[in-house]
């Protein structure tokens, strides 16, 4: 069994669940702009949202066009002209707010503070990142938060583990494993950053890509049996 000392974890869908804090921003933001969150709409945002950060990864667009335009985007095709900026400022407010845990994530984390190196690695906006980890009790238990807004460059680019590895002491990456939810963003980015890659994979996704990750799990628990440490009771 490989001993692990630095261990990297995804924010959103790892240890968050972004998809419950985003469900309830989304609402609350309709709601106050008096339009109707239909489910065909939140399908709808959720393939714009996802389209424009997949762009966002392989370095077409920058962070500040995805956020800034999503809405606009979306509602202009329902007939909205809207503000974009605006909207995401009220959003972001509410997004804030979410700081829903993966189950077992709280647990996991405090059983592998002191034993092990921890830091977050995450793409996203400083701000509602570190405010979400703080509510939720897991920041103090990292050493560092690394989102790519402060970092320059976001998962999966060489350059943002390179931003990562320079800023962790005697960093080794032979002894570093990544987890999270993303084969683009988390594991290829950990491939191509030379680490082992845990793939979280709760609903079982089928992957359909090239991208191999060196360990799958659909729930955190079973981390403990890779790093080979005694669940606590």
């Amino acid at each position: 069994m490989k001993a692990y000392r630095t261990l990297l974890f995804d924010v959103d869908d790892t240890l968050l669940d972004f998809k419950a804090a985003e469900r309830l921003a989304l609402r609350l933001l309709f709601e106050e702009q008096q339009m109707e969150l239909t489910e065909e709409i939140e399908a709808h945002y959720e393939h714009v949202n996802q389209g424009l950060w997949r762009a966002f990864e392989e370095g077409r667009i920058d962070r500040d066009e995805v956020v800034n335009t999503r809405f606009a985007l979306l509602l202009k095709e329902y007939g909205h002209e809207v503000d974009g900026v605006l909207l995401e400022q009220r959003y972001r407010s509410y997004l804030e707010q979410g700081h829903q845990l993966i189950d077992g994530a709280l647990e996991l984390i405090s059983a592998l503070q002191g034993g092990y190196d921890l830091h977050i690695v995450t793409n996203g906006v400083s701000k509602t990142q570190d405010r979400r980890l703080r509510d939720s009790g897991l920041h103090p238990m990292f050493t560092n938060i690394f989102v790519s807004e402060d970092t320059g460059y976001q998962k999966p680019m060489k350059e943002f583990f390179d931003y990562v590895f320079a800023r962790i002491p005697d960093f080794n990456p032979q002894r570093a494993l990544i987890i999270g939810d993303s084969l683009s963003s988390d594991i290829k980015g950990g491939q191509l950053a030379g680490m082992d890659t845990c793939w979280y994979n709760p609903i079982g996704k089928e992957n359909n890509t090239d991208i191999v990750p060196t360990y799958e799990i659909r729930t955190l628990q079973e981390l403990y049996q890779i790093l080979g440490i005694q669940r606590a009771r």
